[in-house]
């Protein structure tokens, strides 16, 4: 049963990382802001492998920055 979970919550992380990229490329943001995001976007994949509650936790703030607007400035 505990598999079946971890089962469904890494497909439920990849499905929401895949969205997340895709609204991050649609940005029309600077190059400098995308690219801290993309950064972002990377962390919580590394993440993913070694902890997938965190990854997800990780990913539900991020996309919730999305939502309201609140960007990482660029470089």
């Amino acid at each position: 049963m505990e598999r079946d979970s971890q089962l469904e919550l890494y497909a439920a992380v990849a499905a929401r990382l895949k969205e997340a990229h895709t609204r991050v490329r649609e940005l029309q943001v600077p190059e400098g802001v995308r690219m801290a995001l993309s950064r972002k976007l990377l962390v919580v994949t590394a993440a993913a492998k070694h902890d997938l509650e965190d990854a997800a936790a990780r990913l539900d703030r991020l996309m919730k920055d999305l939502d309201e607007g609140r960007f990482p400035e660029g470089d």
